[in-house]
């Protein structure tokens, strides 16, 4: 069955296992400047963080239908002039304009790959009016000079996340889960969706824990061999896992699968505004789930933006 029309690609018209195959084929065809629109029934988000990994920042993602029935996304080529820089680099360089995203609702961390420009198209945003906030940042006089993470060696950045962010997740998640669970249990026949609250959090908690002992004990050990392969001049040993993107696309993976929980847990919660019947328990569990996403967003920037675009560098110049 013919599944194009005017370069737009039903892709629920091809069998499973070719739909990405398909969409790749049609992707590099496509020359600068030139656009294609596939039409699928969910939401083809996974497909756009694969484009990226084997493609690269080359083509922009806009929704031109976002559901409930029908997702309509068109991909462009960007021109080789173009030079809007991304919201990870823009953190990167500068960690205060993350305050920017936030007010915003723009991710940083796990969307750190979109222009400005992108991702205030994908939110119905005025683009101008943020990136006029941005410049206006770099004229406030702050009392601390931010952290440099993006000066620092990759193998002090990874002990800094370690010792910090990993540290943070691991003191504050167990008391999380308790109030979580205490709060569905006093509150939850007047509030269901503190059930829910609930399961978002354990879900959290198992692929956190996780995610940090594979980061622990496989992803950064060998970042730090990089760095010592370098420094000392030693031939890199092969690691099992082929190269540092493979571990580095499973955290990132891993990085979205709970951006999308603790955006659920924000969006039941209405951006953890308190009922009239809170009590004191009710409204700590909401305190300390806010500061628990602030804490995230900065950790998995300084991962996705900063570590894993610098290891996957370094490695490249070490085989």
């Amino acid at each position: 069955m013919e599944t194009t029309t005017d370069n737009i690609l039903n892709v629920t018209l091809i069998e499973p296992r070719l739909k990405h195959p398909t969409i790749f084929a049609r992707f590099d065809d496509l020359d600068e400047g030139e656009s294609m629109i596939i039409l699928n029934d969910h939401d083809p988000k996974p497909l756009y963080y694969q484009l990226l990994n084997e493609r690269g920042n080359i083509f922009t993602w806009e929704y031109l239908e976002h559901g409930p029935q029908w997702w309509k996304i068109k991909i462009s080529i960007r021109n080789s002039g173009d030079s809007d820089e991304t919201l990870g680099a823009i953190a990167a360089n500068d960690l205060r304009k993350a305050e920017v995203f936030r007010k915003y609702g723009l991710d940083f961390c796990c969307g750190g790959k979109k222009t400005v420009k992108e991702a205030c198209a994908e939110k119905g945003i005025d683009a101008a009016k943020v990136e006029h906030e941005l410049h206006n940042t770099d004229q406030l006089k702050s009392t601390t000079r931010p952290l440099p993470y993006n000066e620092w060696n990759i193998d002090f950045l990874a002990d800094y996340i370690v010792n910090n962010h990993h540290a943070y997740i691991k003191k504050n998640l167990p008391d999380i889960r308790t109030y979580a669970a205490k709060v569905n249990q006093v509150h939850g026949s007047r509030h269901p969706e503190l059930e829910r609250v609930y399961e978002l959090v354990e879900a959290v908690r198992v692929e956190l824990t996780e995610h940090m002992m594979k980061e622990e004990e496989i992803l950064f050990p060998y970042i730090k061999n990089l760095v010592s392969s370098k420094n000392n001049r030693l031939s890199l040993p092969r690691p099992s896992f082929g190269t540092v993107q493979n571990p580095v696309q499973m955290m990132e993976d891993e990085h979205e699968m709970v951006a999308q929980d603790l955006r659920e847990l924000r969006d039941i919660t209405k951006n953890y505004a308190l009922p009239l019947d809170a009590c004191a328990s009710y409204g700590l569990l909401y305190k300390l789930l806010d500061e628990f996403e602030n804490d995230l967003h900065v950790h998995v920037h300084l991962e996705n933006n900063i570590l894993f675009p610098k290891a996957i560098d370094m490695e490249k110049t070490l085989v």
